[in-house]
């Protein structure tokens, strides 16, 4: 893949995803507050806003503001600085499935990134879904963006073995 067609992928999904992460929860901010939660699809969706001063799942809220402060924002920022430049620099990543992967968990770290910067270290969230009392945790659209991401290099990752060991058979019954 070229370097242009591989900072076209990179840039059109981290600023869309990035972007549409911001505006859902501004909306969600704007409009859910004060709410009870939307229920949708007989209940198997709820719209309810919350903050997070913690990582996935609230883990570290608890944390002293300094520590947080670091942790998510900081270490997180620059995380996400190295590896976006590891990902435009790495000529052994340019396997699509995989760049949109990384692309996502990028862009979703990004979304929440800016959460913590305009919101002094909270996260806006407002999705749950589940059915009776087995429901996921709040979140958001940058947390499904982190969450299909690893999917996506996964399945990016399987394609490439598969097509490496196709190539290696094909060698194979060539030499014979």
């Amino acid at each position: 893949m070229s370097r242009f067609k591989k900072a076209v992928l990179i840039g059109v999904v981290l600023f869309t995803c990035a972007g549409c992460d911001q505006v859902t929860k501004t909306i969600a901010e704007n409009h859910l507050p004060s709410a009870q939660p939307i229920r949708l699809m007989g209940d198997m969706v709820r719209l309810q806003y919350t903050s997070n001063m913690g990582g996935f799942l609230g883990l570290g809220a608890g944390l002293p503001d300094p520590v947080r402060f670091w942790l998510f924002t900081v270490f997180a920022g620059a995380i996400l600085i190295g590896a976006l430049r590891y990902v435009w620099v790495s000529a052994e990543i340019d396997h699509p499935v995989i760049l949109l992967g990384v692309s996502l968990i990028l862009g979703g770290g990004l979304g929440n990134l800016i959460d913590r910067l305009l919101h002094g270290g909270k996260v806006v969230d407002f999705m749950n879904v589940g059915v009776g009392s087995l429901r996921t945790g709040v979140f958001n659209l940058a947390d499904v963006a982190l969450m299909l991401g690893p999917a996506l290099l996964f399945i990016g990752m399987a394609q490439l073995r598969n097509m490496e060991k196709s190539a290696d058979e094909g060698e194979r019954l060539t030499e014979h």
